[in-house]
């Protein structure tokens, strides 16, 4: 693993109804930039929010010389769509995801960017002493253990978006065209050198968690179907093993039917019932697992984009220093503000 030089930094975060922790989401997110001896933008991709957001960052942008890029989608696709649309708009040879609730704290960027100039396609992080309930945990460590199962790749908390991606990694991720996206399984599915390190974790303290028991809901179907066909084999496998236990319990009620009457259990009618009810619930679990991935077959089939980018809004640049000479002194103007 060689070195990775790094000419600029991209900052990309995703916002929906977050008005309350955008300004200080800005600030603490331009003083942890500020740090870097790279040059940086920060792309801030409004998803369809109802609040001020859109506004709040339309007004960030058009600063004089602000590192700020304003992506507004036209409505709500999701974060990890919105995401999507921020790598298409970021140029960073370095890419660094972040949520816009401040629940990952900004000031972790320069360990992420020194992480990755040490050659690391994929910078992820483990969220220390989580501040979540555990309604919010435990699922997260079973998604966690079935994810690791199903890719392959080791990593410890697939649901924390602070993470850093080489540039290579963003664009193999903006070439595949699939509607259902998991960044964090996607990216490692083309990394070689991947590696994780601890970072704090606070509370939120402004709105509650956008992910709803629905979009939750939806985001393990999208784990289980949207990136391996283990589900599929499993149930080859389970419908294989239930097969020949079907025979075997059949044969077994035949010689209890034959060795003790049909007395012993009712008839055999309660076994016959419990039986069916065993494989018709396998049958419907098969189903609804083969609806997913039709499902999904059907919307790559539409090819419908993935996002729709209303409007792009980044800071111009700031108008030339005129000078004018007066009465043999020398004077200048500029339309640039400083501090």
């Amino acid at each position: 693993m060689r070195p990775y030089p790094i000419n600029f930094v991209s900052i990309v975060i995703p916002v929906y109804n977050e008005e309350d922790s955008l300004p200080e989401l800005l600030r603490r997110t331009e003083a942890a930039c500020a740090q870097l001896h790279h040059p940086y933008e920060i792309v801030l991709v409004d998803d369809g929010s109802r609040d001020d957001s859109a506004h709040i960052l339309e007004q960030a942008a058009s600063r004089p010389d602000s590192p700020v890029v304003a992506v507004i989608l036209n409505r709500n696709y999701g974060q990890h769509a919105a995401i999507m649309a921020g790598f298409e708009q970021c140029k960073g040879d370095v890419v660094i995801t972040l949520d816009a609730d401040l629940q990952n704290p900004p000031e972790e960027i320069p360990r992420l960017v020194a992480q990755a100039e040490l050659g690391y396609d994929v910078v992820a992080t483990v969220r220390n002493n989580r501040q979540d309930s555990a309604l919010r945990r435990w699922p997260s460590k079973l998604i966690n253990l079935a994810v690791q199962r199903s890719t392959g790749v080791a990593m410890s908390d697939y649901g924390c978006m602070l993470r850093a991606y080489r540039r290579t990694i963003v664009d193999a991720m903006l070439a595949c065209r699939e509607r259902s996206t998991f960044i964090p399984i996607l990216a490692n599915s083309f990394a070689r050198h991947t590696t994780e390190i601890l970072v704090n974790h606070a509370e939120r303290e402004h709105g509650d968690s956008k992910y709803s028991p629905m979009r939750l809901i939806n985001l393990m179907f999208d784990l289980v179907t949207c990136m391996t066909t283990t589900p599929l084999r499993l149930l080859s496998i389970i419908g294989f093993g239930m097969a020949a236990l079907g025979v075997l319990f059949a044969v077994a009620l035949v010689f209890l039917r034959l060795a003790f009457g049909a007395g012993w259990a009712g008839g055999g009618t309660f076994v016959l019932f419990a039986v069916l009810f065993v494989f018709t619930g396998g049958q419907f679990i098969g189903m609804g697992l083969l609806g997913e991935y039709l499902g999904r077959m059907y919307s790559d089939v539409r090819a419908r984009p993935r996002f729709f980018i209303e409007k792009v809004l980044r800071s111009q640049p700031a108008s030339p220093v005129s000078v004018a000479t007066i009465d043999g002194l020398t004077s200048t103007s500029s339309d640039r503000v400083h501090p």
